[in-house]
């Protein structure tokens, strides 16, 4: 086959962020296939270059658009936004692989790391990321709330930091505050938690609270929580998690 397909993430927001391999498999490419907002971010590169636009929630129904267009010859790239390996669609084309045509195996496919924005919202506070960490989605479209209830539960109990992806819509306003009434049986009233808004934007917005004083409205799904470690401090706006525990040897 001569045709190919690259998985993208576009950076959390500012064009900077953007690596240069993105921004070079998006110069190249013949077609460009995504979530519309995702693809508006993608400035136009050729006059020749195709866009497929499709709504958030048909991944699987992209990602088989995407191969079926690569298999076809042409030189796809699927956007995400944030890194396309980390709850994006660098899963969905794989899974499409896996249970479509046998012929989309021997496909040239690439995946392009990018910022996600777990990271991006920690930079804009300081650290919190600094000791060991985990992401958990609160999404349950694509899963049960059970099984984010104990991954949850699993994650307070091994005294993780917490980046929660995903914490809020318009069709699931409550999950975050049930999330905050798990965790707060489990961790002390004072763990920090940040809402990062519009990480690496210049809309970037960060409210600093703790999980006693957390509130669930607060967020929006442009916000990314992080839920702090039982190390984790705050020194004036900055908060960060050491690497070392109390007690270890430096």
């Amino acid at each position: 086959m001569t045709g190919s397909l690259v998985v993208v993430g576009t950076g959390p927001g500012k064009a900077d962020l953007m690596t240069p391999a993105t921004a070079a498999a998006l110069a190249k490419a013949t077609d460009l296939v995504g979530y519309g907002p995702y693809l508006d971010r993608v400035p136009a590169t050729r006059a020749d270059q195709c866009r497929h636009a499709s709504d958030n929630r048909v991944e699987l129904d992209r990602a088989r658009h995407a191969l079926s267009l690569a298999a076809s010859g042409r030189q796809v790239v699927v956007v995400s936004g944030g890194d396309p390996g980390v709850f994006a669609m660098a899963s969905a084309i794989f899974e499409a692989v896996e249970t479509g045509e046998p012929a989309w195996r021997t496909l040239d496919i690439r995946v392009e790391p990018g910022v996600t924005a777990m990271l991006a919202a920690a930079a804009e506070v300081g650290a919190p990321l600094g000791g060991d960490f985990c992401a958990i989605s609160l999404s349950d479209n694509l899963k049960a709330w059970a099984t984010v209830e104990r991954r949850l539960k699993a994650a307070a109990e091994a005294d993780f930091v917490i980046a929660l992806y995903n914490p809020a819509s318009k069709a699931r306003p409550h999950q975050l505050g049930l999330a905050f009434d798990l965790l707060r049986a489990l961790k002390a009233a004072e763990t920090p938690v940040l809402f990062v808004r519009a990480a690496g934007t210049a809309d970037a917005k960060v409210v600093t609270t703790t999980l006693e004083a957390a509130d669930g409205a607060l967020a929006d799904m442009r916000t990314l929580v992080i839920v702090g470690a039982s190390t984790t401090r705050q020194v004036g706006r900055w908060v960060y998690t050491p690497r070392r525990e109390p007690g270890a040897q430096p």
